[in-house]
């Protein structure tokens, strides 16, 4: 705004000093132009109730910038979102923490699109002085007080509990595992009785993305076992005869914490054909991970030895035999009614319109192929349409049926490669049966 019109308003306003509107359009150019203490000088003997809600918000983050927090309180006293998080940048400017961030987070709630991370990590923040009387003083400023542990604690965060109620579909699988996996760790007495200790090999292979690892958290879940998760990282190492050790460290573990559920993703990497390393001590690592299966030397019982592989042609054969993985077990891509019970998990929580919950059952009949993954990827991809168009009205859009029918116009499944792979195996090199799932499959879902 030039000097010319600025003049021009500020003299209007002197003529009619009650117009709250021009007032607040004198501030705002002032404040546009820098000239905080001008615009400050013109809300002297100003009372908030002259101004409508969204203007005493902007006057009140005026106040907060000029140095005036205590007023700033008067101006931001409204319930909406905006007012509350000026409220909350008063407060923490009067150094009340507590009160500010109970502002911040009701703000948020109202409305998460006036969400700040840069204001929510200055509230969390502590200040401690360091140093004695005098003149020079060291101020630390910090989010927290983090030490040794909580930074453990960060880097490997601890997975919350998951239940078979949190697997969609996988019917005939989660009995399976009841029956033969779970029930041995809830009634070890009577197993006892016949001779049968809990824990055990498990081996579960399918497309990637079909639920896996969900499967092997909620069987810890129901056991309530210990779930130890093992990334490849974790065993292997450039050093001879490192692997190995760190292979028995991981057995110990789990054997220390039965029952446990001792999980290794991408068995492949650990447990792969022998006859195909070039390297002797690939070889030492297979043999030394059917040593601590067998348990010769050291008590098993209590531990359940789940791997999941995507490749389950490239395990050694080895690990099949009766003892170690010697329960294998197929995860399909979900069916039609697994597809809408994934659907409903995926969504549970989030903010959706009242159209999607009654087309879900379509929405999982135009979704054939797709893996869990995939539908998490479909859902994603729906809830990032809705948040761009909560940003563009300033408000909460929940995701609507037709922000997932657009979705499905961009995510593909992704399960048709692998269901290729798996039938020329299943064909062709189906030694003992043990592709007959794959093959049963196949035959009553067809190409699809």
């Amino acid at each position: 705004m030039d000097d010319g019109l600025l003049r021009s308003l500020h003299d209007a306003l002197a003529l009619t000093p009650d117009n709250a509107a021009l007032r607040v359009a004198v501030i705002r150019a002032l404040v546009a132009r820098g000239e905080r203490e001008r615009a400050l000088a013109l809300l002297d003997g100003r009372e908030p109730a002259e101004f409508g809600a969204d203007d005493r918000a902007f006057l009140a983050g005026v106040l907060i910038d000029a140095g005036a927090p205590a007023r700033a309180l008067g101006f931001a006293a409204a319930d909406t979102a905006e007012a509350l998080v000026v409220r909350a940048r008063a407060l923490h400017a009067l150094g009340e923490q507590a009160a500010a961030v109970a502002a911040y987070d009701a703000a948020v709630a109202r409305n998460p699109t006036v969400e700040d991370r840069d204001l929510r990590a200055q509230l969390g923040a502590t200040v401690r002085d360091h140093g004695g009387a005098g003149p020079v003083r060291l101020r630390v400023v910090s989010n927290d007080d983090t030490d040794r542990s909580e930074l453990d604690r960060l880097i490997h965060p601890q997975a919350p509990p998951v239940t078979f109620a949190d697997v969609g579909g996988l019917d005939d699988i989660k009995q399976q595992i009841e029956r033969r996996i779970i029930l041995p760790f809830q009634k070890p007495s009577l197993f006892a009785r016949f001779k049968k200790k809990a824990g055990g090999g498990i081996l579960v292979y399918g497309p990637p993305g079909c639920g896996k690892t969900l499967l092997a958290r909620a069987t810890a879940g129901q056991c309530n076992a210990s779930f130890l998760n093992v990334a490849i990282e974790d065993v292997l190492d450039m050093w001879i005869g490192e692997s190995e050790r760190k292979l028995h460290a991981l057995f110990e573990k789990a054997r220390a914490s039965a029952p446990a559920v001792l999980f290794f993703d991408e068995l492949e990497a650990l447990a792969g054909k022998r006859q195909y390393t070039r390297e002797g001590t690939s070889s030492k690592l297979v043999s030394q991970f059917l040593s601590e299966m067998d348990g010769f030397a050291q008590n098993n019982g209590g531990v359940l030895i789940l791997g999941a592989t995507n490749v389950p042609w490239a395990i050694d054969p080895a690990f099949r035999r009766p003892g170690r993985f010697d329960r294998v077990l197929f995860v399909p891509p979900p069916d039609r009614a697994a597809r809408a019970a994934i659907l409903r998990i995926l969504l549970a929580g989030r903010p959706v319109g009242d159209d999607v919950d009654g087309g879900l059952d379509g929405l999982a009949a135009r979704t054939s192929g797709f893996s869990g993954a995939d539908l998490e990827n479909l859902v994603d991809t729906a809830a990032d349409r809705a948040i761009a168009a909560s940003l563009d009205r300033g408000a909460e859009v929940p995701i609507r049926g037709a922000d997932l029918s657009d979705a499905l116009g961009e995510v593909k499944p992704t399960t048709a490669e692998w269901l290729t792979t798996a039938r020329n195996y299943a064909r062709y090199a189906n030694e003992g049966g043990q592709y007959d799932e794959v093959l049963a499959f196949l035959a009553k879902h067809g190409k699809r």
